[in-house]
This record gives C-alpha cells, structure tokens and sequence, in this order.
C-alpha cells in the first residue's frame, strides 16, 4: 500500500469546534448507507471490485447481502462531489450483539475475547489514482467510527499480497504462527486475521514517524461522515427486487 496520499489537496484552515486541528476537503464525501437505493451503489463497487479478482465467490455478492442489514452493521458508501460517481465502499460490523463474522471460522484469542471489537470487510474502491485517497479516507472512517463507539479493536482480513496493507499501518497477526487460514465468509479464500489497537493509534504512529499520522490523528475531514441512521432496513418481503445484474469491470479495485 502506497502510504502517500496524492497531492490534490492540502490542509486550508483551523477547523471551527475542533481545536488544534486543520480542515481539509477532499474531492468526495464518505457517508454511512441509510436506504436502499445507495445500498445498491455500494453493491456495485463491491461487485465489480471483486469480479476483477475472485470472479466465482464475487457472484454472491450481485445482490446486497443479509449482513448488510444487520442491526450490528454499516456500510459506507464514498462518493465523487463531481458527478456523485460511487468511488468506494466498505462495511463496518461490531460484536455488539453478535459475534464477528470471522468468528464463523475461527476462534479469538483471550486478548481479544469480551473486547468491543469491530470489523472492517467489503472494501472496495476505484482503480483509478483517486482510489488510493478513497481506500485511506475508508480507512478513516473505520477508524473514526470506532472511536465514536467505544471499539477497542478493529479487526480486518487480507489475502495475498492485500494483507501486507495492513502490516504498514500497523495491524497486528492475531494468529501470528498460523498465517493464512480459509474464511467462510470470503468463499474459504485463505486469508491473514489482523488486528489494530484503536486507543493508542496516534501514540504508535506518532514514534514511528507514521506518513498517515496527520490525515487520521490530526487534520478533520468534514467530508468524512459517520453519524446518521443505524443502517439500511431489509426490504419488505413483498416489495420488488432491483433486477441489476452488474458487470466486471477494470474501474474498481479489490482491498480486503
């Protein structure tokens, strides 16, 4: 991963209410998903970033899933302020009241075991040079969201060599001798659980000199969002479907 953000923008002012800290806009929004038109946006990032990669196990995700209803979870949605584009997507789920879904293949360790605990999965962003901005803002956002809720850790999973992303912002193996084991809820694909200790983010990146310790720990993005609804409400069972069958395409790019 590219920790080097694109020269687009750059901080222009003290941000009011948040003292110490500049504003900085970016060239699209992040928001949490509330109906179930955008949903669908966020479907199709998450569709066509996965056809490019895992095309069988990304034709079950043409359609929004049940977990993207689930009282634990939320689904971020960013979009381009020019032509409101979808640019990237990702989806935020807590053990709040149920276990994670990377409990379905494993087992957490003691260390993790009755944490508040979160997961990131389903991300997915544009394949153009935008998307590395959309990815960290994501990225953000979950980290954001965590702190809002009181997660002491946010857990995510990698494949080969997407795992390595994770290690450079200083996610930790939970199971550090077992290395890539199949998950259920990503097709059985072998993947690395990591994990990333929320509370002392800025005091880990601040000693090692980390190049994303401002754009997370010290410039505010007001163009990042994560209050709003609880998420998306399941359709009634006797409404019509969206008949959309989305195509692969090389516009967005796979992250976890």
């Amino acid at each position: 991963m590219e920790m080097r953000l694109p020269g687009v923008l750059r901080p222009t002012h003290v941000a009011a209410g948040v003292p110490g800290k500049l504003t900085e806009r970016l060239p699209f929004t992040i928001r949490r998903v509330d109906n179930e038109a955008d949903l669908w946006k966020a479907v199709r990032v998450r569709h066509a970033a996965y056809a490019r990669h895992v095309p069988d196990f990304a034709r079950q995700l043409a359609t929004p899933e049940s977990s993207d209803y689930g009282d634990d979870a939320i689904v971020f949605l960013a979009e381009s302020k020019l032509d409101g584009a979808p640019l990237g997507t990702a989806r935020m789920q807590t053990n709040l009241h149920e276990p994670l879904h990377v409990e379905e293949s494993v087992a957490l360790p003691d260390w993790l075991r009755d944490q508040p605990l979160a997961e990131m999965s389903r991300l997915g962003v544009d394949n153009g040079r935008i998307g590395r901005m959309v990815k960290t803002a994501l990225l953000k956002a979950g980290v954001m969201y965590c702190q809002r809720n009181d997660i002491a850790w946010a857990l995510a999973t990698g494949r080969a060599p997407i795992d390595r992303q994770y290690e450079q912002l200083t996610f930790v193996d939970v199971f550090p001798e077992a290395g890539f084991v199949p998950l259920r809820h990503v097709g059985n694909i072998p993947h690395r659980v990591m994990a990333f200790d929320i509370a002392t983010i800025e005091a880990r990146w601040t000693a090692a000199k980390h190049p994303l310790l401002d754009f997370f720990c010290h410039i505010h993005h007001p163009d990042i969002d994560v209050s709003g609804r609880a998420g998306v409400r399941p359709p009634h069972p006797s409404a019509k479907g969206t008949n959309v069958a989305w195509r692969a395409s090389d516009r967005y790019e796979l992250v976890a």
